[in-house]
């Protein structure tokens, strides 16, 4: 899932420490994460979310993959 947590993060000017520490995971999962080499858990995702003041739709693209007829 593609997302802009890097771009959001430096944005905000807040460090992968700060997620690092505030979130309680490893620097290699924020890295992960904002590399789109790994999805978040629906809890972390949110935690990321309300850390950051946003909502998941503002840091997290997800494509529809089912059409509306």
């Amino acid at each position: 899932m593609e997302n802009k947590l890097a771009q959001i993060r430096k944005e905000k000017k807040i460090g992968q420490g700060y997620l690092v520490d505030m979130l309680g995971v490893s620097r290699q999962t924020i890295s992960s994460i904002e590399n789109g080499r790994c999805t978040p858990s629906l809890e972390l995702a949110l935690d990321l979310a309300d850390l950051l003041g946003l909502r998941l739709e503002e840091i997290f693209i997800h494509e529809n993959r089912f059409v509306k007829y």
